[in-house]
């Protein structure tokens, strides 16, 4: 990994586990957890008020992503799911109320301070189906073919080697399983430079990859059946986005083949915030 690399990787590690610390430190006042302050794009809002009632506050308070991905990846019972980068455990503790007493939910996250929080939030919650791991997402520390859906919120494009985080998805994954990710996603006409523009990369902006690269390096990956479909707008010509894939049941034989561009993408392009 190269200095830059390692430079954007401390940077979101302090920025996370500054944040993991603001949510303890607000649990000891009197007033409860504060929420991190983001915007109306990011964090607990985007899930349903059910949802956030029956969790730990300072899970809620800690969200920090763009989406709902356990809404994306549809859960059921029994699944085996692991949350990349899964922060105070708000999705990992969601997954292990969906995935019920035969399943067994995992999160991994690289930040001490996050760990510590979830840890605290899995005790309150009194999830027995848990389990939080620390590492990378670039080095995924679980044996291959393991898990049956693979979730994320919004950190994937914090990543300097997302083709690793992809091949890692891949490696765990059990033939037939899937990923259901909320990450941020550019248009395709924005370059890097443009995309940096918009925003930092601690702010899930100058990392995010285009449509399109998203989908040919799930399928250099090895995966089919993609879908990324925006949902609203982050940025100009920014979307958080639902990333859909499997990993087949059996080699096919055949080079998997990137997506077409969603066909409602061309409606959200046009700055309508959809």
């Amino acid at each position: 990994m190269s200095h830059h690399s390692n430079d954007l990787r401390e940077t979101v590690r302090e920025r996370y586990a500054a944040a993991a610390v603001q949510v303890t430190e607000g649990g000891t006042a009197c007033c409860g957890p504060q929420a991190i302050e983001v915007d109306d794009n990011f964090g607990s809002t985007l899930y349903a008020a059910a949802e956030r009632d029956a969790l730990p506050a300072e899970a809620v308070a800690a969200s920090l992503g763009c989406g709902n991905p356990t809404a994306v990846a549809d859960l059921h019972e029994g699944d085996r799911v692991l949350d990349l980068g899964s922060g105070g455990g708000i999705d990992v503790l969601l997954s292990a109320r969906r995935v019920g007493p035969t399943g067994k939910a995992y999160g991994l996250d690289m930040t001490e301070e996050m760990l510590a929080l979830a840890l605290a939030n899995q005790k309150k919650a009194g999830a027995t189906n848990v389990e939080f791991l620390k590492g990378t997402i670039e080095a995924i520390p679980l044996p291959a073919n393991t898990i049956d859906v693979v979730i994320s919120n919004c950190v994937i494009n914090l990543s300097t080697d997302k083709p690793a985080v992809f091949a890692e998805m891949f490696r765990v994954l059990a033939p037939g399983g899937r990923i259901g990710i909320s990450d941020v996603v550019a248009d395709d006409q924005l370059g890097p430079d443009q995309r940096a523009e918009r925003g930092d990369y601690v702010g899930c902006i100058a990392g995010a990859l285009s449509f399109t690269e998203y989908g040919e390096g799930l399928a250099a990956a090895g995966f089919t059946d993609i879908e990324v479909i925006p949902t609203h707008a982050v940025a100009d010509g920014m979307h958080s986005a639902m990333v859909r894939a499997t990993k087949p049941t059996a080699p096919t034989g055949t080079t998997a083949q990137a997506p077409a561009r969603p066909t409602s993408f061309d409606s959200c392009s046009a700055g309508s915030g959809c």
